[in-house]
């Protein structure tokens, strides 16, 4: 399991299979933490948030091209953190008709992990 910062991570995935299986797939990865993070269980590469298990669903950050992409294709939604309209372009909230949490969480990880290193190279 990814290094926590809370201890009640475990029994909380332990209640979605789903993001427990994403929780296990980065257990070995030293640059992922999870945690609550914005009043979800989410995981963390950099220190940045990547995907978070927000009401029984995943929420992942991708680039605006494949959240418009899984929205247009009825897969997933764009998130709306406050409910109050204001839709986020870079996140992405899965449907059950969506494709395995998973793989959307891989490449999540693989946009926020990669722009971290570009931006931290060029400095």
């Amino acid at each position: 399991m990814p290094r926590t910062t809370r201890q009640r991570t475990t029994q909380e995935t332990a209640e979605d299979p789903r993001f427990a299986e994403v929780m296990q797939a980065f257990a070995g990865d030293r640059r992922v933490t999870s945690g609550r993070m914005m009043a979800s269980l989410g995981l963390k590469v950099d220190g940045k948030i990547f995907a978070m298990l927000v009401r029984a669903s995943l929420v992942a950050k991708l680039p605006p091209e494949r959240v418009m992409e899984l929205v247009k294709n009825g897969q997933g939604r764009q998130f709306d953190p406050r409910r109050n309209g204001r839709l986020m372009k870079e996140w992405v909230v899965l449907e059950d008709s969506g494709p395995p949490w998973l793989d959307v969480a891989r490449e999540a990880y693989r946009f926020v992990g990669g722009a971290a290193r570009v931006r931290k190279g060029r400095r």
